[in-house]
């Protein structure tokens, strides 16, 4: 199941949070809670992380949520 997921996502270069939010939700992961200018996301396999709604997101962030979401994925 893994490597079915982890072939649907497309990760491009840059991304804003809103729409990586949009891309991990077609995935099954799911909103958990929002606060503020930070939505907070859950893994089909419980983990949770944060993805900020910014415009478009730092690199060393996005790259910190791509490993959040590969350590999701059961």
């Amino acid at each position: 199941m893994k490597k079915a997921v982890l072939s649907q996502l497309k990760w491009p270069k840059t991304i804003s949070g809103k729409d990586l939010i949009k891309m991990l939700k077609k995935v099954g992961f799911e909103e958990v809670r929002q606060k503020g200018s930070h939505v907070t996301m859950k893994g089909p396999n419980g983990n949770t992380f944060t993805v900020p709604l910014h415009k478009e997101l730092a690199k060393g962030t996005y790259n910190s949520i791509k490993k959040s979401v590969e350590n999701s994925i059961v």
